[in-house]
């Protein structure tokens, strides 16, 4: 299979699709890789290293359109991306699609075939391919509310760890998944006072024995959610309904309550975002306020941390790429019933439930969709 790598082109995002190491697999497998001019070189990996993986470079984006059937990338592609997809595409990257309309009607026009990592599921359940950048997403929360309760920030000029005779921040983590579990480590490891909110009392049992006293949980309430939100001095949105548009937890009212100079970042945004008050934001101009409350909320966290991101990002898609490019898309797609659940469009048609619920589309389920490929 000829598999394509174009350089990321969002705002302040410098991870790539494949690594030379990913690539070599590849080729070794007996694929073409093709991969644009400096596409890794944000992370270290030079055209040099692709060339000794045994990959092509090609110096533009419409290039490696052009030679490539399947097209690996990151983040979901741009507009100007979209326009070069065509039916005998298969693009595999994040799509995050229920919020974004205007991705979803060019991709169902572009008649190729659209595989969103954050909807791949396991025998077990999870998210595999969304598990390693929430794991990032998760930690880098923590990092980037501790900077923003700085006063230079317009946060309260609060320390998160406190020291000897002044109290910690107040860390409230809604939703107890991979990204609130992976901020609860940090937050905790700071010292921070740290109270999880989640609905699932096994996963609050499990929280509760892995760090006794350091942490708080709480079972997840819309009055449970008022009550520690206001009193908090950073929120950590962490709530994901894989493939549909984020709950909106925390409203406009609750927002104008919280303390002036407080912190929400909300990790939730790729899905639409779990704040009313949240908008997405690029690294270039992370931050907004509403109600004196400082919003955090950059829809490609992960890229700000780019070589780690994507080195664990490639652990986790690289089986999946091999797959594709050793079966083909078809048969791929019917021997793995997690694959398939990546499937979000096909050929013109809707095949995630959720995106078509979310956008009001016609809706055909993915097994059947895959007949016509």
């Amino acid at each position: 299979m000829r598999i394509g790598i174009p350089k990321e082109i969002k705002n302040h995002e410098y991870r790539v699709g494949l690594t030379p190491a990913a690539v070599k697999d590849l080729v070794q497998n007996g694929h073409e890789v093709f991969v644009q001019d400096q596409a890794g070189s944000g992370v270290d990996f030079y055209n040099e290293d692709y060339l000794a993986a045994g990959a092509r470079v090609l110096g533009t984006a419409a290039e490696i359109f052009e030679a490539a059937e399947l097209i690996v990338k990151v983040k979901e592609p741009q507009a100007v991306e979209r326009a070069m997809l065509k039916p005998h595409h298969t693009l595999f990257t994040y799509l995050h699609l229920a919020p974004d309309t205007p991705q979803t009607r060019d991709l169902i026009n572009s008649g190729a075939i659209c595989i969103a990592y954050e909807t791949v599921t396991d025998a077990q359940g999870r998210l595999p391919l969304l598990a390693p950048m929430s794991e990032v997403a998760g930690r880098m929360s923590i990092q980037a509310g501790a900077r923003c309760l700085e006063k230079s920030l317009a946060g309260r000029g609060i320390l998160l760890g406190g020291v000897p005779g002044v109290e910690p921040a107040k860390v409230v983590i809604i939703g107890a998944g991979v990204v609130g579990q992976n901020a609860a480590a940090m937050a905790v490891g700071m010292g921070a006072d740290v109270l999880v909110l989640d609905r699932s009392v096994d996963v609050l049992r499990r929280l509760d024995a892995q760090y006794g006293n350091r942490i708080r949980t709480v079972y997840s309430t819309l009055q449970a959610i008022e009550q520690h939100v206001v009193t908090a001095d950073l929120v950590i949105g962490g709530v994901l309904l894989p493939g549909a548009a984020a709950p909106k937890l925390i409203t406009r009212e609750l927002v104008s309550r919280m303390k002036p100079g407080s912190v929400i970042v909300d990790v939730a945004i790729d899905q639409g975002g779990c704040a009313e008050t949240s908008v997405a934001t690029t690294h270039a101009e992370p931050t907004f306020i509403v109600d004196d409350v400082v919003h955090y909320c950059v829809a490609n966290m992960p890229g700000a941390v780019a070589r780690t991101s994507t080195l664990a990002l490639n652990n986790a898609t690289l089986p999946y790429v091999l797959q594709i490019a050793n079966k083909g898309t078809r048969k791929a797609l019917e021997e793995n019933p997690y694959l398939l659940e990546g499937l979000n469009v096909c050929r013109g048609i809707v095949t995630c439930e959720c995106v078509a619920q979310a956008q009001n589309l016609p809706f055909t389920p993915a097994a059947r969709a895959i007949t016509e490929i």
